[in-house]
């Protein structure tokens, strides 16, 4: 489909779903960040749906100005996905002992390594820039360079909620690798203290949203919060990273005998900001729980964790700044979902699949999320399908 175009108070909004669909609070926060008086454009994602601040699914191109609770708590979130020269016919009967291996190495929920990782130890890892990276953390805000300990310690963990790692295999019966997770607790303790720093401004006072408080260029809070926010951003994608060099450790060790090797890593931030040029505008585009989609550029849109993921290539839509989907977008609540599922749905919706079939993870039930196919049919505009994946083993925290 192509989008629909709904008025809005400084610019239209472009939606990529019907509005019909969209929940009554997602509507009113997209015309609340249609009011900022920075804002030059506004694209909203098939898998749109409520969120603190700005809307989860929605692209939002601003001058000189950038709303942090638009980019999200966890900066940099996004996904990495391998394909590897496994085949479905290299699969063991039984999966159980491949998801404790994945467990055992990769630390989920609120786990910890014991040691901070060496990146020099894994197989074929580029470790440029890790140093510096590091040295840099002396730079971010006060408030929680007394978390530098717990930040090392929880790189290269997963996390919870919608956050996972998995083993798929396509429709031509190739294995690939697939993780989702983002800036862990540093990036979430940063985001809140640049959120508070943004609402006290002078400049925020007459908004519609106190959580659509802006930082604007050339003052001392926006090189504050751009700093921090690129080393966040930076942080995530060193994340997923060690993750991937973890999970192809598992791999190499659980099918020695295949030999397995692996391609090229494709990664992409779903939850962050970037410097951009539209219609000879320097703009900065924040997509939250959304994905940049230039022409030929791959990326990566998970379904849930009992349906299909799709590893995708852009198009270059610009009446989308360059953009597409990141998931399939909640259709309900947590608390809504726990509420009206049961262990037993849970067993149901997730059959043929490894993976925690209990109640702490009841809230991640496919069918609390959007139909990934209808998602994925509403923006024939924006990508082309590279691979359809399903996964084998789904792990969560």
């Amino acid at each position: 489909m192509s989008y629909v175009e709904i008025p809005g108070a400084r610019v239209p909004v472009r939606m990529w779903a019907d509005p019909a669909t969209v929940e009554d609070g997602a509507l009113r926060q997209l015309q609340n960040v249609a009011t900022l008086p920075w804002i030059e454009g506004l694209a909203v994602m098939p898998d749109v749906h409520y969120g603190k601040g700005a809307t989860v699914g929605s692209v939002i191109a601003m001058r000189d100005a950038v709303c942090p609770a638009a980019v999200g708590v966890d900066i940099g979130c996004g996904m990495s996905a391998v394909k590897t020269s496994l085949t479905a016919n290299d699969l063991p009967g039984d999966l159980t002992r491949l998801r404790s291996r994945i467990e055992q190495a990769i630390p989920v929920g609120r786990g910890l390594h014991r040691e901070a990782l060496d990146p020099s130890r894994f197989h074929a890892l580029p470790t440029s820039g890790w140093d510096a990276f590091w040295s840099r953390f002396d730079t971010v805000a006060q408030p929680v360079h007394f978390r530098r300990e717990r930040a090392a310690l929880q790189m290269g963990t997963l996390g919870s909620g919608n956050h996972l790692i998995e083993c798929c295999t396509d429709t031509e019966g190739a294995v690939w690798l697939m993780l989702h997770s983002g800036s862990r607790n540093i990036g979430k303790e940063l985001a809140e203290h640049h959120i508070g720093v943004a609402q006290k401004l002078p400049h925020n006072q007459g908004l519609v949203d106190r959580d659509l408080a802006v930082f604007v260029s050339d003052t001392p809070q926006m090189a504050a919060y751009r700093n921090d926010l690129y080393w966040a951003q930076e942080y995530a994608k060193f994340n997923r990273t060690l993750m991937m060099a973890l999970l192809k450790d598992v791999i190499r060790k659980e099918f020695k005998k295949a030999k397995p090797t692996f391609e090229a890593e494709i990664s992409c931030h779903h939850n962050y900001v970037a410097e951009e040029r539209y219609d000879g505008m320097d703009l900065l585009v924040t997509r939250k729980g959304a994905i940049r989609a230039g022409s030929g550029e791959f990326g990566i849109i998970p379904g849930s964790m009992g349906t299909s993921s799709y590893v995708v290539k852009g198009l270059g839509n610009e009446k989308s700044f360059n953009s597409a989907s990141h998931g399939a977008g909640r259709r309900m609540s947590r608390s809504a979902a726990k509420r009206r599922f049961t262990v037993w749905d849970l067993e149901a919706q997730t059959r043929g699949v490894e993976c925690r079939k209990d109640a702490g993870v009841l809230d991640e039930i496919p069918a609390a999320y959007k139909d990934i196919d209808q998602v994925m049919a509403q923006q024939t505009d924006l990508v082309e399908v590279v691979a359809k994946l399903k996964q084998f083993v789904c792990v969560k925290g």
